[in-house]
């Protein structure tokens, strides 16, 4: 099981601290990936929970990366953390129909969660997985608003649905809830939970879904990287801000890290997690591509040269 973190120190933890962050890469080393993990100013226990590792099973490479986004407690996130991945891939139908397999799981794991709540409490969680076959097929689900964005030829392409009360009030209304802004300014189902979609929260239940939206996409030669964050990241980044950072840093550790620096700078409060996975090892930055001008200039000087 991956490392799970605590800070008393925000930027100092982030800087030199080992616990909320690490590394690693595919088998043939092809694909890297790294991430951090950083507690936010609320007066309460870090909530985010973390998977990050390649693992082998029937004879395939699965990349397993998630994030969990817990709230009034960390024991959901926690559940999730251990059962989730074992339970989409115990699904007899995975190999054949990922989608199905993944949304069955979704459901199952919830039921669990809900069944156990005198020990898990009454929190809950948000949610987003990714799972990558061989290096070459992503899938990707979540509930909530953790997100995961991919990037093809430095373009960025949300491959997540943010799920809030405000864009869901229909089905809450439908189920015989209510969407209010009160307390505070943001939309929360019957004034208390800021996403429509989670694992957990009993009390809410009735009025929330654990439904994933669930998306794939093909590693192909363009595919350079993908970004799982919380939260505490995207309220105050832009998807492609967060891919231009990304992308100018070729070790995904310390990408996630400038990433989770770039939020805290402008000022994020909430728990900062995020997973930067690196499919390719091109820097696209303008240093660089001077560089290879230079070269290739040089090259072109130097055989005009032999030609006379």
């Amino acid at each position: 099981m991956d490392n799970l973190c605590c800070f008393s120190s925000v930027y100092s933890q982030l800087v030199g601290g080992s616990s909320g962050s690490g590394k690693g890469r595919s088998q043939q080393g092809s694909i890297k990936y790294g991430y951090v993990l950083v507690k936010g100013k609320a007066n309460h226990p870090m909530e985010d929970y973390h998977v990050a590792k390649f693992v082998q099973h029937h004879g395939r490479e699965l990349g397993l990366f998630a994030i969990y986004d817990g709230h009034l407690g960390d024991t959901v996130p926690a559940y999730l953390q251990k059962h989730l991945f074992s339970n989409i891939l115990k699904e007899e139908e995975f190999w054949t129909n990922p989608s199905r397999s993944i949304s069955k799981a979704y459901e199952r794991t919830d039921q669990a969660i809900l069944s156990h709540s005198p020990d898990l409490g009454r929190g809950g969680s948000t949610a987003v997985n990714a799972i990558l076959i061989n290096g070459r097929k992503l899938w990707v689900a979540n509930v909530g608003d953790s997100r995961a964005v991919l990037s093809k030829r430095g373009v960025a392409m949300q491959m997540t649905t943010d799920h809030e009360p405000n864009t869901e009030r229909g089905s809450i209304e439908d189920r015989g809830g209510f969407v209010s802004n009160m307390p505070g300014d943001v939309a929360r189902v019957n004034g208390q939970l800021a996403v429509s979609r989670a694992f957990g929260d009993k009390n809410l239940k009735s009025h929330l879904s654990s439904d994933p939206d669930i998306k794939d996409a093909n590693i192909d030669q363009d595919t350079e990287l993908l970004i799982l964050a919380s939260d505490g990241l995207w309220k105050v980044m832009a998807n492609q801000e967060a891919v231009d950072i990304a992308r100018k840093i070729k070790d995904p550790q310390k990408a996630a890290k400038q990433l989770a620096t770039e939020a805290l700078n402008r000022e994020s409060k909430d728990d900062i997690s995020c997973i930067v996975v690196r499919f390719r090892g091109v820097v696209f930055t303008e240093k660089a591509v001077w560089r290879r001008m230079s070269w290739w200039a040089l090259s072109v000087a130097i055989n005009n040269v032999y030609v006379w």
